[in-house]
């Protein structure tokens, strides 16, 4: 987030109107100056500096009962300060005072916040979320983060039957409510993500579907035959994509250039990716349609994921990051698993990757960017599998991983970072200094699945999964979300009425009406007084009659 200092003559200006009012010697202000400018670790302007230094107060003026905080500062340079700290400790600092309140809810710093993690929101929003000019930057980020915590709630499980053989892949089109589900059956099936219904389903490719992408535009489908078969949108289709080619024609098309089936998929604003078991991911441009890199490999490609002008492939057991701009090769992963390197996921920014493989372990990594060439350094390792990991997907926190023991882990990935300082204008390593061994276990594992998940993955409150058995499974946590919206939704009620009766108590006490009644009633009713009053002797007569 950019800001622009005050000009010098307004900091004079604010400085002179002090002095009216409160007398200090120069020595002083200088000192005090200096010994905040340490403690904030900020070097001021030119402006600013050269005013530090000029003298513009008399040395005989006394300093006196003059209390200075942070918000003294032009606010300008408090957005600064606030800029280097995380959403947690913004939240905290903007509940001190109604000025840093406003200055730490500024919108560009929570928008930073949000798209760091989950990208700029894309309407139509999921489930209602309800994205809207109406709620700040803020407010988004806490909503969406409060919702990142329901896949520890409740759940419920549905069954999609449709296909006919093992389902290969499956894909979460949150953004338009669409799930995307292809197999061994060579038809690609759409259905509909809140329903659970069948939408539409493709005739059949003639080969294996094993890889599966799309967004708002494009849905790309890759066969066993080496092609990659391409649907596009069409406009004012409810459900974007016309699978059975009854709407309108040219909508359908296929790009041949691999000598091998395809295994992954991917797609990005202006590019294609697609790799292969002829060892080669290749990269086409979405306009022309025309392949513009191919990068070779020494082994069947497994996956690949891109981000920004970089791509990250696995190939045999091995894990490349290369740079689809010139197709040069940044950096190798050795060995990253006994075994093939089956899955791949990566984060939002690109920071972090993750890998699954046969040996059953999941590794995380960093790619931190501290020199020309990118480094990669593991972070952590998990293994809550029996069998080999053939998937994974990633929604800030939240890992998930498909194995062929039949089990999902979710692991939550928040407790191994730190809060990045963004504004010292340098990359630096976001991951705690954690022992691997320390790493703590998968938060939760999902079962009641037959053997061989094939394919997994995450959003909108939402998993599926599909595997060997041919039924695509969705568990929903979006009444997890609605109960835990109810009960904070009580807890803030009772806070507001406990602030309420808090405040009318107050103002009984201050103008001393209260107290006055309560000092009477005290002296009518005395309680460890005389035990001969009236309601004492009452009590024994009617005592005695009972007797």
């Amino acid at each position: 987030m950019a800001f622009e200092c005050q000009e010098s003559t307004e900091v004079v200006k604010n400085w002179a109107n002090c002095t009216e009012s409160n007398h200090f010697s120069s020595d002083q202000l200088t000192e005090d100056f200096e010994v905040s400018k340490r403690s904030l670790d900020f070097q001021p302007r030119k402006g600013i500096s050269s005013f530090c230094n000029s003298k513009q107060f008399a040395p005989n003026d006394v300093f006196s009962n003059v209390r200075r905080s942070i918000t003294d500062l032009p606010p300008a340079l408090i957005s600064e300060i606030l800029n280097c700290l995380d959403p947690k400790e913004l939240g905290i600092v903007s509940c001190v005072s109604t000025t840093l309140h406003n200055i730490a809810s500024e919108h560009q710093v929570w928008k930073d916040f949000y798209c760091e993690r989950w990208g700029l929101p894309i309407a139509p929003a999921p489930l209602g979320v309800g994205f809207s000019d109406e709620k700040s930057w803020k407010e988004l980020f806490v909503e969406r983060e409060y919702r990142s915590k329901t896949f520890l709630g409740r759940y419920s499980i549905d069954g999609l039957y449709g296909h006919t053989e093992a389902v290969r892949t499956v894909f979460l089109l949150a953004s338009a409510k669409l799930i995307l589900t292809a197999g061994y059956d060579s038809v690609v099936r759409m259905w509909d993500m809140e329903e659970g219904l069948s939408i539409a389903s493709s005739r059949s490719l003639g080969c294996t579907i094993r890889a599966v992408a799309a967004d708002t535009k494009l849905l790309v489908a890759g066969g066993t035959d080496g092609f990659i078969h391409c649907w596009k949108a069409v406009d004012g289709l409810k459900h974007l994509f016309d699978l059975k080619g009854v709407e309108k024609q040219n909508t359908e098309f296929r790009l041949w250039e691999h000598e091998g089936p395809i295994t992954s998929l991917a797609l990005d604003l202006n590019r294609i990716y697609s790799g292969s078991w002829d060892m080669t991911v290749r990269v086409w441009d979405r306009s022309s349609l025309k392949c513009t890199q191919v990068l070779r490999h020494g082994d069947w490609v497994w996956g690949l994921v891109p981000h920004d002008t970089t791509v990250a492939t696995t190939s045999g057991s091995d894990v490349f990051v290369w740079d689809t701009n010139s197709g040069i090769l940044l950096n190798v992963i050795h060995n990253a698993h006994v075994g093939n390197t089956y899955a791949l996921a990566r984060s939002h920014t690109g920071d972090f990757l993750f890998t699954g493989g046969e040996d059953g372990a999941i590794h995380m990594f960093e790619i931190t960017n501290e020199s020309e060439e990118p480094t990669v350094v593991q972070v952590a390792t998990w293994f809550p599998h029996s069998g080999a990991v053939y998937s994974l997907a990633f929604e800030f926190p939240w890992l998930v991983s498909a194995s062929s023991d039949g089990k999902l882990a979710l692991i939550d990935v928040r407790k191994l970072l730190r809060a990045s300082r963004r504004s010292l204008g340098k990359r630096v390593s976001r991951v705690k200094n954690i022992d691997r061994n320390d790493v703590e276990p998968p938060q939760r594992m999902l079962h009641g699945f037959g053997c061989n998940l094939f394919s997994v993955d995450i959003g909108a409150d939402r998993i599926v999964c599909g595997g060997e058995e041919g039924v695509v499974r969705i568990w929903n946590f979006s009444q997890a979300f609605e109960i835990e919206q109810r009960v904070r939704a009580q807890r803030g009620m009772r806070l507001e009425n406990r602030m309420r009766r808090r405040r009318l108590q107050i103002e009984m006490n201050s103008k001393g009406g209260r107290t006055d009644q309560c000092s009477v009633a005290a002296k009518k009713n005395p309680v460890n007084g005389e035990r001969n009053g009236l309601w004492h002797s009452k009590r024994s007569i009617s005592s005695k009659v009972k007797t």
